[in-house]
């Protein structure tokens, strides 16, 4: 049986709201993949709540951009009735997890930015996005201490970690100037004070990448060439195989409920 995709009027606050839940939904669903296998049962359980949190950010996000927008979609449906290129989460969040290593610096990068965001977002002349913040900034808070304290362990740990670590870095780069990246969709919602310009968190951001991969013996690429797509659908192939399991319950049994 074909699940239809929906239709979604990607107004700008609507889209705006679409593209953080995505960014929650995607990374989320990365982490709940560590769950059974992580390298220890506390990590397996701190991944997994981490996972827990960004869901409930995407649960909010969703319902907020429903209401919005004003038709029949919910959460549900922009979370599993969505074709790929829907989606408009940063490129990085959908990378696969890789090895420990390669998870934990994909969390760094995304923690360390999302804090800084979502403590910004707090002072959003939106109220429910605001609220979504101040929720959402404490969470953060405690993901990237977790993460900035494995990137420490992994770098100045044995040489094996170490090379791990460096080669996580090295190829997750070139993700990370998305974050910053702003469009005229959202400059209108920057000049009417409902969202935040992300580029000048840049510097803080980078103060406190440059200072934890400092600390963890490991050092930042000198290229700067960023890859960008993400926010406008244009996505990697990995995010077509992370839908296909996400979305599969619903897409086999439309409108099951538990």
């Amino acid at each position: 049986m074909t699940v239809a995709n929906i239709s979604v009027s990607e107004t700008p606050l609507v889209l705006y709201t679409l593209r953080r839940a995505d960014d929650a939904l995607i990374l989320g669903h990365r982490l709940s993949e560590w769950c059974g296998h992580a390298p220890m049962l506390e990590e397996d359980m701190a991944l997994a709540n981490m996972g827990l949190d960004l869901l409930g950010q995407a649960r909010e996000l969703y319902s907020y951009a429903a209401k919005v927008e004003g038709r029949d979609n919910d959460e549900d449906k922009f979370a599993y009735l969505r074709d790929v290129r829907q989606y408009r989460n940063l490129l990085l969040l959908e990378q696969p997890n890789g090895d420990f290593a390669r998870t934990m610096v994909r969390q760094f990068f995304y923690a360390t930015f999302a804090d800084l965001y979502w403590r910004a977002m707090m002072r959003s002349s939106d109220p429910t996005l605001a609220a979504i913040a101040a929720k959402s900034e404490k969470e953060s808070a405690y993901h990237v201490r977790h993460s900035s304290e494995w990137i420490v362990r992994l770098g100045d740990g044995t040489e094996e970690s170490h090379r791990r670590a460096q080669a996580a870095i090295d190829e997750l780069w070139a993700f990370t100037g998305e974050m910053f990246a702003v469009d005229d969709s959202e400059r209108g919602l920057i000049d009417a004070g409902i969202a935040i310009d992300p580029a000048p968190l840049r510097a803080q951001w980078l103060e406190t990448i440059t200072g934890v991969v400092g600390e963890a013996t490991l050092a930042l690429p000198k290229n700067d060439w960023m890859q960008q797509g993400g926010r406008s659908g244009r996505h990697s192939e990995h995010l077509g195989h992370l839908l296909s399991e996400l979305q599969s319950m619903q897409r086999t049994f439309p409108g099951a409920t538990w």
